[in-house]
């Protein structure tokens, strides 16, 4: 077995579902160790975290962000072996975590490894930052450790994450950037009363149409660069006693906005706001801020991950901001420029996830081609 199957098929098999680390990050920390990383454990409430470094301040500092939770693995009879126990075949690894991110995460250690060794006195600085809280509410993990980097001056200038971004084969898409994520839960309230009564009710799902409509109709932006336009979705409604004789006293709705750079959090509120101000309803809303828009503009970075990615895959990779949310969200803010590199991301969350092994052992070659592009 190759070291990095190795150390995948030793992380899959602890059971670390968010934001449980189980700990994985223990066992990287003690090899980091004694490759001649500086390791630091900032454990944040229920949430463990990794911060490792090697090098100096003589140059630039590249981050290798990634996770060591996964999501659950749902009913474990649907699985054709078991989720935590690591198993192979016809030349595929199957568990939790074996393509998000598991794989990326071993194979971070790999070429991190390889790397000081071949160059212990490389310029800058070398570090791995893992979280366990990047599958759940990602309060305690990135977000967090971001705010205390801030507090004490940490300097990042690029970012690799390990997330799963390629389409069909190991490196054909390099992800440049993503949208925000901001989602609001609505309650318009209204009157509770009989059907047969309506004017001595108020219906807040009539009230709410043309308001939902508004919002859903609503063209925000054309796109910017190569993000798509600004798009509102709503996911839920709720309303009522179960009975159809009652009109409601209050409905309920979730919506979600994923918006490129043209937007901050700020100026969508103020916007969705003033749509359901100027239909005159009765509500309060809540919102949750997952994280702003980033976009890596050409410099370096993105130079160096397109002619690394083009090698391994044999073209030129796709470059997207596509996808959903990554912790390079808490990240970016510091003034880092970031990147998202990673395995085929076919089977990510599902029954029998997997990633091919031929692409698991290329996968700590192709950061490490991109470690000496950059810090060599």
């Amino acid at each position: 077995m190759s070291d990095v199957l190795d150390l995948t098929r030793d992380l899959i098999a602890r059971a670390s579902v968010t934001p449980e680390d189980g700990g994985c990050q223990a066992l990287i920390a003690s090899r980091l160790r004694a490759a001649g990383f500086a390791c630091e454990h900032l454990r944040l409430g229920e949430v463990d975290n990794l911060w490792a470094t090697h090098g100096g301040d003589d140059g630039p500092t590249l981050v290798l962000l990634g996770h060591t939770d996964v999501v659950p693995p749902g009913p474990r009879e649907a699985w054709s072996s078991d989720p935590f126990e690591p198993t192979i075949r016809d030349g595929v690894l199957y568990g939790r975590g074996a393509a998000d991110m598991k794989g990326s995460v071993a194979a971070f250690v790999v070429a991190a490894e390889r790397f000081v060794a071949a160059h212990p006195d490389h310029r800058g600085r070398l570090a791995l930052l893992l979280t366990s809280d990047e599958e759940g509410d990602a309060i305690d993990g990135v977000r967090r450790v971001a705010t205390i980097f801030r507090e004490r001056g940490e300097r990042i200038d690029w970012c690799i994450t390990g997330e799963p971004s390629s389409k069909a084969r190991l490196g054909d898409l390099l992800r440049v950037g993503r949208r925000g994520s901001l989602s609001a839960t609505l309650t318009v309230y209204g009157v509770q009363g009989h059907v047969a009564y309506p004017d001595k009710a108020r219906n807040p799902v009539h009230q709410a149409l043309k308001a939902l409509d508004a919002l859903v109709s609503r063209r925000w932006d054309d796109g910017y660069e190569s993000f798509p336009p600004t798009s509102l979705q709503i996911s839920n409604i709720h309303a009522g006693t179960g009975a159809n004789n009652v009109i409601p006293g209050e409905l309920e709705v979730l919506f979600n906005l994923r918006y490129n750079p043209h937007w901050n959090a700020e100026r969508l509120i103020e916007a969705c706001v003033a749509i359901l101000d100027a239909h005159g309803l009765d509500f309060a809303l809540a919102w949750h801020r997952s994280g702003e828009p980033f976009y890596t503009p050409e410099g370096e970075l993105r130079a160096a991950a397109r002619e690394v990615l083009a090698r391994f895959a044999g073209q030129t990779p796709e470059e997207s901001t596509g996808g959903g949310t990554s912790d390079a969200r808490f990240i970016a803010p510091l003034g880092a420029h970031c990147i998202e590199v990673g395995p085929v991301n076919a089977s990510i969350h599902k029954v029998d996830e997997h990633v091919s092994v031929a692409d698991l052992e290329a996968l700590p070659e192709l950061y490490l081609a991109m470690l000496e592009r950059l810090l060599g």
